[in-house]
């Protein structure tokens, strides 16, 4: 009898999943003017970090949690 080849399922597009307990629970959407973001931008590149990374991190400081 021959053997018939089953096709490999395909991968999905995008990034893996997380492992559990390291992605971030929840988002907190604002809206900023364009002025704003693009202040929040050169801030962030300023500090060698996303946008997100230095939100997080200035948030964190300004209530005492680093």
């Amino acid at each position: 009898m021959p053997r018939t080849k089953t096709k490999a399922k395909p991968r999905k597009p995008g990034r893996p999943p997380l492992a559990n307990g390291t992605a971030k629970a929840t988002m907190l959407r604002v809206r900023i003017t364009p002025d704003e973001r693009a202040s929040l931008e050169l801030a962030a590149k300023a500090h060698n970090q996303t946008v997100s990374q230095w939100i997080r991190s200035t948030l964190n400081a300004a209530i005492g949690q680093n």
